[in-house]
């Protein structure tokens, strides 16, 4: 198996994390843990989404807590928007980069808003982020299937993606929303997409519903991928997608990566006091398993 020397990783717990628990932190606890988070020195944080707070009332003060954050140079700070006014806030904010979504799966349309509509949506909202110089990530969610139509075309998946490329995206992410995936398909569909958008980084969105996250990660890593997102405790997911449970959790993908001598750049015990930090002011225990038993003792002896 071929390990990359570095990879890059987008922690994605502020935004994809939290908008999944029951519990609502307060702006304050927001902006601490975010700023927990850029003293870990991850490169990238998806921080927020602009997004109606009747949708994501998690997300509400998503404005306050980035005017608060303590930007740390050389972590780049991204928005999860819907549509052009999302685009438009963030812009607002001072965001460098935004995501946006498109849906592989057609279970996730109507007959009077087709996965056509919703492409040329997100289009738009790519242009109007690059008109203003933003990056923008091009998601293409429940790429490696879907709990409620099964398998979903890859043919399909490289359309939307293409789609978001040619409007102007700067970067592809394949998310795995409700932890269809396993690893022979990973290998196949990173290769497959490596070559689609050879200049273009690609980056890999998995969740661990049937626990193949991590086995995920190495398919990726051996198939050429560089980039991943992942959730301190591996909390997360989609509150519209049935079946969908937490993300990879950031300290063992840490681990893994200690184990397998591939750089990351942040620091893992600051992520652990990450770790304690949500899991006191969620008041539940976290899914993730090195914040519960701790680093191997080989890991610690080596």
């Amino acid at each position: 198996m071929r390990y990359p020397s570095r990879i890059h990783l987008r922690e994605v717990s502020p935004r994809d994390g939290l908008q999944a628990e029951t519990t609502h932190l307060s702006t304050r606890d927001k902006v601490a843990f975010i700023d927990l988070l850029s003293d870990a020195g991850f490169p990238q944080i998806n921080a927020v989404s602009f997004v109606s707070p009747k949708v994501m009332p998690h997300m509400a003060d998503a404005a306050d807590v980035m005017a608060a954050v303590t930007r740390r140079p050389g972590t780049i700070y991204d928005a999860t928007v819907p549509n052009v006014a999302g685009v438009r806030r963030a812009i607002d904010a001072d965001m460098p980069v935004i995501s946006v979504f498109i849906s592989a799966s057609l279970a996730d349309y109507r007959p009077d808003r087709t996965q056509d509509d919703n492409l040329a949506s997100a289009a738009l909202a790519v242009a109007e982020a690059r008109a203003n110089g933003l990056g923008v990530i091009a998601v293409v969610a429940k790429a490696f299937g879907c709990s409620a139509e099964g398998e979903v075309p890859f043919d399909r998946v490289l359309r939307l993606a293409r789609g978001l490329h040619e409007a102007g995206a700067t970067e592809v992410c394949l998310g795995d929303t409700s932890g269809e995936g396993g690893p022979a398909q990973v290998a196949r569909m990173v290769g497959a997409t490596l070559d689609a958008f050879p200049d273009t980084p690609l980056s890999l969105h998995f969740h661990d519903t049937r626990g193949l996250g991590l086995a995920n990660v190495l398919a990726a890593m051996d198939a050429g991928a560089t980039r991943f997102d992942s959730a301190v405790g591996g909390i997360g997911g989609s509150p519209q997608t049935r079946n969908s449970t937490g993300n990879i959790s950031t300290e063992d993908l840490l681990h893994l990566c200690e184990d397998a001598g591939v750089e990351t750049g942040v620091d893992l015990d600051i992520v652990l006091e990450a770790y304690r930090f949500l899991e006191e002011k969620l008041a539940h225990p976290l899914p993730g398993r090195l914040g519960k038993f701790g680093r191997s003792k080989r890991a610690l002896a080596s």
